[in-house]
Formats: C-alpha cells, structure tokens, sequence
C-alpha cells in the first residue's frame, strides 16, 4: 500500500521538506523569490544550487504553498507579506505537505515494488507527467508547478525531456529544480533557469534547529559538536545523532590525531562498528566524516574537539598527498558500491591510507 511506502530521504521523527513550517536559511534567498513574485519578474524555472541538507527542497515548497494560497501577484495579502510563510491550518499548508495539491508535481527517484526500494536514478517516465500536469486544466485556478528534487538523480534521457519543457513552458508554470551540483547539469538546463544558490547554515542555526525541534534527545554537547561537524547541512547534523555518527567520528578522530603510529585494534574496532548488516548510514557516515577531516586539513582547520588536533607530523603532510589520499578514497568506496566488496576491508584500506600518508 502506499502508505507503507517509505518518503525518499526521509528522516526519523523530522518532517519532509513539504511539511517544513519553519526556514532556517538566509532570509535574503526567500526574499529574493518574494520579491521576483510580486514585482512582476517571476522566473519560470529556478535552479535552486548547494550542498546537499541546507535547505534547497525546504524553500521549493515553501514559494510553492505561498504562490498556491495566494494565487496574485498583486494582492494586497502578497503586498503586505514579510516573508513566504503560510499558516499551518491552512488548505494550500496541508494540500502541500500531504503533496495532495492538484496544482503541485514533485519529480524524484521512484519507488521499486519488486525490490522494495528507490530505484538508482529518476528517469524519463517521471519527467514526462509533466504532459498530463501542464496539460491538464488547473485544479484550483492559478499556477501550476513542479518541483524536481533533486535534478542530480536524472538520467541523460530525463534530462533532456526536462529540457524540452523548459524550452516551451506552460503558461502560469513555475519550476523548481533542486540540485546538490548545478555545474554538472547541461548547460543547455542551467541556461533557461534563474539560478538562486543557497548558502550553508551556520553551526549556530543548526544548533538553533535541532534545539527547537523537540524531536532531537541527546545532551547538548552532542548537538554542539553535530553542528560544527556538519558542514552547513542540517540534514547532515541530524544524521549524525540519529546514525550514532558522533560516536563514530570521536572514534575517527582518536586514531587520526596520531595516524602515523595506528592502533590496529582501535582500526578493527572502528571497521566493525560501521561495517556490519544493516550499517549503511553508518559506513556512508565514516566515508563523509573521513572526508570532511581530510578537508580540514587542506584548509589548515582545527577539530571542533581540541584534544583531537592532528600532532605535528600530520600538519607537516604536504597538501598533494592529502589530496592524493582524497582521490583513493573516492575510488574505493566507488568501486565497494559498484562490486559489492567487503566494507569493513574497503574501512581498513581507508584508515591505512591515513597512516602511510603520515608516515611519508
């Protein structure tokens, strides 16, 4: 049944980006849809650009509600407006995050019913119910509008059927296309949009989010240190909490602050705990947290914890060899999805990087 289908992406005990009341990201980037809105200069398609949990899908549904609850441009209500919020109780806030809005498409990966999982990219069928969407009369008057999220998962063959509808687009449709890395959309894309590029959260807006959640039950240091370790991404902080991420990052950063003489036992200890039945969001956790601490060190960053601090012969590795490090890395955990290898080898293989990199 469908309700039985898992949201893509969704995470425990937080609500999807079309059920997000609140904004936590720059008042100007929901300024500048505001403004394009009533002023007359409404785009019809927005590329919405950043890393991956910052917000991009959050602020999609959020014009998507208000251009839906408030239909003109020219309204005294869309004058007066301070900002894209709507009412929770309202009919446009409830139809949006049920995604029971006639007016309203969302592109994405599908759903396997044979496999019970999201299929690996979102291909050309999903782009071509635009077809119906836009051809279709508008359910409730007004703008119709789609939302792609995220354009990264498209396929060359839904790529250029999006391209196709940008080039000749309905009229009173508005696109939302929300991509983690705009530069590897075609050309062709990027061009007939307005690109909007949201900037990453602050630590302290993360802290902020977390804490005004009420969903997030853990001590306060540990939402301090989730924060400064997520890179601007919310999504990323919440995971880190949910996935025992922390945990797996103290123990990360034990054995990195002395990499050059590795204690073998902690290694093993480290390559279980993210390498078990059922540890994916813990093993793509460890990729992300090595990753990450790879580049603190090229930016010449300290840890959020002092005691774990690089000594002095890991600052002296010279840049190259960290980046050389970066790209094996990239390539290992590439090759361990695509041939299915053991993990906890591909783990082992990563730390042992680490410390011939030191050793050098």
């Amino acid at each position: 049944m469908a309700d039985e289908i898992p949201r893509l992406d969704a995470l425990d005990d937080w609500p999807p980006p079309e059920a997000q009341a609140l904004w936590y990201g720059s008042p100007a980037s929901e300024a500048t849809l505001l403004d394009a809105f009533r002023g007359g200069r409404m785009h019809h398609a927005w590329l919405l650009g950043g890393p991956k949990g910052i917000g991009k899908a959050t602020l999609a549904f959020r014009f998507a509600r208000f251009a839906l609850a408030n239909p003109d441009p020219e309204s005294p209500a869309v004058a007066g407006a301070i900002d894209l919020a709507v009412p929770e109780a309202s009919p446009a806030f409830r139809k949006v995050a049920g995604r029971a809005h006639p007016n309203l498409l969302t592109m994405e990966r599908p759903w396997d019913d044979k496999n019970k999982r999201y299929k690996t990219d979102l291909a050309v069928d999903e782009i071509r119910r635009t077809v119906g969407f836009f051809g279709s009369t508008s359910g409730e008057g007004g703008w119709r509008i789609a939302v792609v999220d995220p354009a990264d998962d498209m396929n060359p063959s839904a790529a250029n059927a999006l391209l196709k509808i940008l080039e000749e687009p309905p009229s009173r449709s508005l696109f939302f296309i929300v991509s983690h890395t705009p530069g590897r959309l075609l050309p062709t894309i990027r061009s007939r949009c307005r690109r909007l590029d949201l900037a990453p959260l602050s630590a302290e807006t993360i802290a902020t989010a977390m804490r005004d959640s009420g969903t997030i039950d853990v001590d306060d240091e540990d939402i301090s240190l989730a924060a400064a370790l997520a890179g601007g991404s919310l999504r990323r902080a919440i995971l880190l909490l949910q996935d025992d991420g922390i945990s797996t990052y103290r123990a990360f950063a034990r054995f990195a602050a002395d990499v050059g003489h590795p204690d073998i036992t902690a290694m093993h200890a480290l390559a279980d705990s993210v390498s078990g039945r059922g540890a994916n969001d813990a093993y793509e956790g460890f990729i992300e947290t090595v990753r990450a601490w790879l580049a603190r060190r090229v930016r010449g960053e300290p840890e959020p914890v002092a005691e774990t601090n690089p000594g002095e012969a890991v600052r002296a590795v010279p840049l190259a060899r960290w980046a050389e490090v970066w790209e094996k890395i990239a390539q290992s955990s590439t090759e361990a999805d695509d041939l299915n290898l053991d993990r906890k080898q591909v783990v082992l293989s990563i730390l042992m990087s680490l410390a011939r990199a030191a050793r050098m």
